[in-house]
C-alpha cells in the first residue's frame, strides 16, 4: 500500500501542471543540467586519459623503457653489455654514445643531440628508427639519420653534407677549439613530437667513437627494451655491477606526469561542480512542488499517511529527475566519445600532440567515480526538500487553505 501511494503521487507530481508551469520548467532545467554536466565530465576525463596515454606511448618510444647509465665519469663497457645480454636473454639492448652538438649547413645553425648506435640493435628497441630505416640500411661511415624538424630547418636533401660541431674541444697551441666533422644526411625520421624531431639524430657508433676518441667497446649507456619495464627494472637493478644504475622512462618524466595527474583531478572537481549547480534546480523544483501541494500533503497526513510515505514521494521525484539526467548524460557522453574519437570533428596539430585525432580513453575507474559522484550529489539534493515536506502545519494548512 505504501509503495502504491508513493508511486501514484510521484507520477502525479511529475506531470506537467498548467497552473504552475515554472515547476516543470525548473525540473527540466535540472534534468538538462545533470545531463550536460555528466556528458562534459565524461568527455573531459576520456580526453585527459587519452592524451596521457598518447604522450606515454611517444615518450616510451623516444625515451626508451629502461636506460642503463654509469655512475660519475665512467663508461659502460662491452663486457657489461655481454653480461646483461646473457643474464636477460628476453630483453633487447642497444648500446649508444651521446653528444650535444651544433649543426651547420650553409648559413643555418641548429642545436641537437647525436646518438652513435648499432643500427640493427637500435631498430630492435626504437620503432621510430626502425620505420625510418627499414628500406635504407646499410649506412656508410659518417652517414646520419636526422629528425624531420632538423631536415626542414636546415633544408637538407639526401646526400647533403653538414658540419657537426661537438661540445668537446681539441687542444691546439694555446687555445681549445671545438671538434668538427662533416656528416652526410641520408634519411629522416618522424616521431610525431617536434621536440624530438628537432633535436635527435643518429649515426653509427663507430663513426661517433672515432670523432670523440672513444676506445672500441666503450659506451655512454645502454637502451633497454622491455614489455614490462616497471617489473623488469627491479630485477635489472639487483643484477647490475656497482658502477652502473638503471632508470625508467617514467622516472625521467616524473614531473610531467605528476602535473598531468594533478590537472586531471582539478578538472574532475571543477566539472563535477556543474552537476552540483544543476542539482540546485532539483532542490528549487521540489520546494516549489511542496509549497504548491501543501493542502494535499496536509490532507494525506491527516488521513493517516505516514511521514515516511511523504518522504519517499518527494525523494523519489528528486531521484527520478536526477537519475534520468545521469542516464541521458552517460548515453550522450559515450556517443560524444565515439564521434570525437572516430571522426575528424576536431583536428589537432600532430607535431605538438602526437596525433591529429582526439585521443579519447575513458577508464572504468573514472566512469565509476563520475557515476557515483553524480548519484551522491543528486541524492543529497533530494534529501533536504524531502525533510521539509513532512514539516507542514496540518491544522493551519487545512484551516486556512
Amino acid at each position: 500500500m505504501k509503495q502504491t501511494i508513493s508511486r501514484y503521487l510521484i507520477k502525479k507530481y511529475l506531470r506537467f501542471d498548467k497552473t504552475q508551469p515554472f515547476i516543470t520548467v525548473s525540473a527540466i532545467l535540472a534534468f538538462l543540467g545533470v545531463t550536460v554536466g555528466l556528458m562534459v565530465l565524461m568527455v573531459t576525463m576520456a580526453l585527459m586519459n587519452g592524451m596521457m596515454k598518447e604522450f606515454e606511448r611517444k615518450l616510451f618510444t623516444m625515451n626508451y623503457p629502461i636506460t642503463i647509465l654509469p655512475f660519475g665519469a665512467s663508461n659502460v663497457l662491452k663486457d657489461d653489455l655481454e653480461y646483461l645480454k646473457s643474464k636477460f636473454p628476453n630483453l633487447k639492448f642497444s648500446p649508444y654514445i651521446l653528444s650535444q652538438v651544433a649543426l651547420k649547413y650553409g648559413q643555418k645553425f641548429e642545436g641537437g643531440m647525436i646518438f652513435g648506435v648499432n643500427f640493427e640493435d637500435e631498430m630492435a628497441v626504437n620503432s621510430v628508427v626502425s620505420d625510418a630505416l627499414k628500406d635504407v640500411l646499410p649506412f656508410e661511415e659518417y652517414d646520419v639519420l636526422v629528425g624531420h624538424g632538423i631536415k626542414e630547418a636546415l633544408i637538407l636533401d639526401k646526400g647533403d653534407k653538414m658540419t657537426v660541431v661537438f661540445m668537446q674541444g681539441d687542444p691546439s697551441g694555446l687555445a681549445l677549439f671545438p671538434k668538427t666533422k662533416r656528416f652526410t644526411f641520408q634519411e629522416e625520421f618522424n616521431s610525431g613530437l617536434i621536440n624530438y624531431d628537432k633535436a635527435y639524430m643518429f649515426t653509427s657508433v663507430s663513426s661517433l667513437a672515432k670523432v670523440l676518441g672513444y676506445e672500441d667497446g666503450m659506451y655512454d649507456g645502454i637502451h633497454v627494451y622491455s614489455a614490462e619495464p616497471m617489473k623488469d627494472i627491479v630485477t635489472i637493478k639487483d643484477s647490475l655491477p656497482f658502477n652502473l644504475r638503471a632508470i625508467g622512462w617514467w622516472q625521467q618524466n616524473g614531473n610531467f606526469f605528476s602535473a598531468f595527474e594533478l590537472e586531471k583531478r582539478a578538472l574532475f572537481i571543477v566539472l563535477m561542480l556543474i552537476t552540483l549547480v544543476a542539482s540546485l534546480n532539483i532542490v528549487s523544483s521540489l520546494l516549489m512542488t511542496i509549497m504548491n501541494r501543501r493542502q494535499e500533503i496536509a490532507l494525506l497526513l491527516s488521513l493517516g499517511a505516514k511521514t515516511s510515505e511523504i518522504k519517499k514521494t518527494f525523494f523519489g521525484i528528486g531521484m527520478a529527475i536526477g537519475c534520468s539526467g545521469i542516464v541521458f548524460g552517460i548515453l550522450l557522453g559515450f556517443a560524444a566519445i565515439f564521434l570525437l574519437g572516430n571522426f575528424d570533428i576536431i583536428s589537432l596539430p600532430a607535431d605538438v600532440y602526437g596525433s591529429s585525432k582526439l585521443p579519447l580513453d575513458l577508464s572504468v575507474k573514472d566512469f565509476l567515480f563520475i557515476m557515483f559522484g553524480a548519484l551522491i550529489i543528486v541524492a543529497a539534493s533530494s534529501y533536504y526538500p524531502t525533510k521539509k515536506a513532512t514539516q507542514v502545519d496540518i491544522l493551519g494548512t487545512l484551516r486556512n487553505e
